[in-house]
């Protein structure tokens, strides 16, 4: 089909894959270093290896997109880095599950060298999914320099910041209470615990005293820890316990005694005051141990079943099973005093999601105290701005109040820990490269994944290299992300930032909304209503999901999420190919689209004006709203631009003049072409693919050309059309006043039913005399927007020789009578209203009643009162309608 045969209708499918295999095959995403260029860069936020598209990542990239878009029409070198994250635990599980799957074997029977082959032969067959389906959305990354967090050179920048902060004191390696993840088996840093608020009990059991005096009650809700006890505190100087202080009890279900201790933990309000210490499983318990000298006892095994440590008849049991048996044989003792039931939050695994134990391990940690100050003060002057700015509260708390950080993990996908250690001598090396000679085993440990992502905005670039893409392109400028990583990834890239380059990452941090489904519950695959964006794409196109993602996301607030929403987009985009379809009808496109030239301003027509003034209003909105991050205020700036104030009323409007005179026909069609190219660019950063299409249909850009780096839209003074926009905001409100008086008549006409193609006579009482000498000018006009055959305009209130009344509306611009007679059967419209008016009243006679009654009104729920009030103002509503029509009927 050639270029002017236009189609009917829009088809996404086969536009999209057009177009975004002419946008990467020519390199148009690509940006390189330009001295002397304004940079602007993004990195994106590095997908999980084993991920595929989710609803969430829609919403990000779409985001990102509109900026790197929008920077590249303003003319700005921009680069949206792209790339992966390694993911350790969650890919290490997935490739593991795959092997049992496929081959039968798991890591532990391959080995570490052969399972992380197979891992890395996994990533090349199927760890690109996500990046191919980030293409199907629009992304226009810049996929030349793609990056993965285990590449090479990525992996160098992981080392040599582990040794820097090694040298420097701040890693460190010692024996601290870390969680656990019992299913991943490894250490997790406290971000990875995500709290669930749970039903539960609390025990109470009765600790016997070793001289057989008596007992001690105490409270827990995880019996099965009780084996780790190694003393009971009780408050200090509290005269209940004080004579007990330095005296045993016996540990029911073992045969060892533990001393009571007195330590501030003991609250003498809560309780009875008195509290089981197990310093190998509590963070509370593990410093009263550390302060008291007591012994550290571990009960549980790697995958959280009870070890040898509780003895023959408890020992390979699950946790959750030793709770039950335990529970029971203190019950059967007598020692269980009473059971409460509770509400209690319980830490769970992000990854394995089931609950972690804390315990004591030997691992690497990262003093955080001082790389926070920087960052947090960053934030603090304003350096780096958060979108909405609430979250920086939730930045300063956590900042606050920061915790050394554990990074090593017991897995072996990810970046090996650099230290080496020579069992013989006691030695350890730590370094970039190995050390030489004999004796010495590297450390077994990786990295936390988020060890390598928090070097991402300049480990991406070539970090710890001089590269002239990182002297170009960093500090980036913006960044997208989910607020539920702000202390996984962005606080820690801000700390990085100042620590590795002594400047701040990113300027602006945009927190995005948390998608929901129509019953306010979160998105996501476990509960099975979140859609496969592939699929949405396929149904509405990738322009129409981008679109309606946005116009639903109002910045800060959550998003009710449903595939229907996705209509919005959809007509969105058939409203606008239609409307250019009727445009390219018209014959080809003007010359002068670009900036009106040789249009002699004073002879354009009221609705031109207005278009023109409209035009630059909106591109002024959008433009502010994209500075401030208001997206959601973008689209909708657009959407009604678009849809109402061009296609509705504009080129509704135009088209008797595109019939008239060819002078007035050229002068039409060159604001239409001015107007609609200016649309085009301004939607492009929302909907790529259709703008992109539209605009080499309407011959905006010749072959070759491409609307990614068509100049984005500039509010006219900016353009030096001072004396353009002088003229048009004069009759910008007399236009308005003069489409409201429209919508009125065909208010009227459909009032009556009164068929569409019925030519009527109009009259209009115009406010004041420059209305009425603006209306004046404009009948030709109102007889082709209201299918009159007659628009008269006076000063003068509508009267019928006979007397007979008319229908009325009062609008701005005065007042709009409809005469009926000849149209419509004035009597029978009169029974038919008088009809309407009788059974109002009527049933304005017994409601009233029925709100005065006192049994109703002790009786009735609120909600059936409130509305049946609701009710009795409508129906008065209607009736007092109902009698003003009877009355201008006469």
């Amino acid at each position: 089909m050639s270029k002017s045969e236009m189609p009917k209708a829009y088809e996404s499918a086969s536009i999209e894959e057009k177009w975004y295999s002419y946008w990467e095959n020519n390199k148009l995403f690509h940006g390189e270093p330009k001295p002397g260029k304004k940079p602007y860069s993004i990195v994106i936020p590095p997908p999980n290896v084993t991920g595929i598209l989710t609803m969430g990542h829609v919403l990000n990239n779409t985001l990102q997109d509109i900026l790197i878009r929008w920077h590249r029409m303003l003319g700005e070198e921009v680069c949206w880095f792209p790339g992966t994250d390694h993911a350790g635990i969650a890919t290490e599980s997935r490739v593991e599950k795959f092997l049992r799957e496929k081959e039968g074997v798991g890591r532990e029977e391959l080995g570490r060298e052969e399972f992380i082959k197979r891992v890395w032969s996994w990533r090349e067959q199927y760890g690109g999914t996500i990046i191919r389906q980030l293409r199907k959305l629009g992304a226009s990354c810049d996929w030349e320099r793609e990056r993965f967090t285990m590449d090479e050179g990525l992996s160098d920048a992981v080392r040599q910041v582990f040794v820097q902060l090694y040298n420097k004191g701040y890693i460190y390696r010692g024996r601290r209470m870390i969680n656990w993840c019992p299913v991943s088996k490894t250490a997790l840093s406290d971000e990875e615990v995500i709290y669930k608020e749970e039903n539960g009990k609390f025990y109470h059991f009765k600790y016997p005293l070793s001289d057989d005096s008596g007992f001690l009650v105490v409270a827990t809700t995880r019996p099965e820890t009780m084996f780790g006890d190694t003393a009971v505190a009780v408050p200090p100087g509290d005269p209940r316990y004080r004579h007990l202080v330095g005296k045993t009890v016996d540990l029911p279900l073992t045969d060892r005694k533990i001393v009571i201790i007195e330590d501030p933990h003991a609250d003498p309000e809560k309780g009875t005051g008195c509290v089981k210490i197990t310093p190998a499983h509590d963070p509370n318990d593990f410093e009263v141990g550390q302060r008291h000298h007591l012994e550290f006892i571990n009960v549980f095994t790697a995958d959280a079943k009870m070890n040898a440590r509780p003895g023959k008849a408890y020992e390979g049991l699950d946790r959750f099973e030793c709770r039950r048996k335990v529970v029971k044989e203190m019950e059967a003792l007598g020692l269980l005093d009473k059971t409460e039931d509770i509400v209690h939050s319980v830490g769970y695994s992000e990854r394995g999601n089931v609950p972690v134990e804390t315990l004591i391990s030997e691992q690497w940690f990262v003093r955080m105290d001082e790389l926070a100050k920087p960052a947090l003060e960053a934030v603090r002057n304003g350096t780096i701005q958060f979108y909405p700015d609430r979250w920086t509260k939730t930045y300063y708390h956590w900042m606050e109040n920061i915790k050394d950080w554990c990074i090593s993990r017991q897995i072996w996908w990810g970046h090996r820990i650099p230290a080496w250690y020579k069992d013989a001598t006691g030695e350890i090396y730590v370094g970039v490269n190995p050390p030489e000679g004999e004796g010495w085993r590297q450390d077994e440990d990786v990295l936390d994944t988020w060890f390598s992502s928090w070097l991402w905005p300049f480990s991406i670039m070539g970090w710890p290299k001089d590269t002239p893409e990182e002297k170009f392109f960093y500090p980036t400028n913006d960044l997208v992300t989910a607020p539920d990583i702000i202390f996984f990834w962005v606080a820690r890239m801000i700390m990085a930032g100042y620590e590795f380059k002594g400047t701040y990452p990113f300027r602006n941090v945009y927190f995005t909304s948390i998608l929901r489904d129509n019953l306010g519950r979160k998105l996501s695959k476990s509960l099975g209503n979140s859609p496969d964006p592939l699929d949405v794409i396929a149904q509405y196109g990738a322009d129409a999901l981008r679109f309606s993602i946005i116009y639903i996301a109002p910045i800060g607030l959550d998003i009710q999420y449903s595939n229907d929403k996705c209509e919005i987009g959809r007509n969105f985009a058939n409203k606008l190919w239609n409307a250019c379809r009727f445009r390219k009808m018209q014959g080809p496109v003007s010359p002068r689209f670009r900036k009106l030239e040789g249009i002699d301003i004073e002879m354009l027509a009221a609705d031109e004006k207005w278009i023109l003034a409209w035009t630059n209003r909106t591109i002024q909105a959008t433009r502010d709203a994209l500075e401030g991050f208001k997206f959601h205020q973008a689209v909708h700036e657009i959407y009604e631009m678009v849809w109402s104030t061009f296609c509705d009323w504009f080129i509704e409007s135009c088209k008797p003049r595109l019939y008239g005179d060819e002078a007035a026909r050229a002068q039409t069609l060159a604001v239409l072409d001015f107007v609609l190219w200016k649309l085009l660019r301004l939607l492009h950063p929302f909907m790529p693919f259709i703008t992109e299409e539209l605009a080499h249909q309407m011959d905006f850009l010749e072959d070759g050309e491409s609307i990614l780096y068509a100049h984005f839209p500039e509010p006219f003074r900016a353009m030096g059309l001072d004396n353009l926009m002088d003229e048009v905001d004069d009759v910008l409100d007399l236009v308005e006043d003069k489409f409201q008086l429209v919508r009125a008549g065909r208010n009227l006409r459909v009032s009556y039913d009164i068929p569409p193609s019925r030519k009527l006579h109009y009259h209009v009482k115009a406010a004041s005399p420059e209305i009425g000498a603006f209306l004046e000018n404009e009948v030709e006009n109102l007889k082709f927007l209201l299918n009159a055959d007659a628009v008269t305009v006076s000063r003068e209130e509508y009267k019928a020789d006979d007397g007979s009344g008319a229908p009325s509306m009062l609008v701005n611009a005065g007042v709009i009578y409809l005469p009926l007679k000849g149209v419509v059967d004035l009597e029978a419209e009169k029974a038919k209203l008088h009809k309407q008016q009788k059974e109002l009243q009527g049933w304005i006679r017994g409601t009233e009643g029925k709100l005065s009654n006192p049994g109703f009104l002790a009786k009735a729920p609120e909600q059936l009162i409130a509305n049946t009030k609701t009710q009795l103002d409508e129906m008065k509503n209607k009736l007092k309608r109902v009698e003003e029509a009877l009355l201008s009927l006469g």
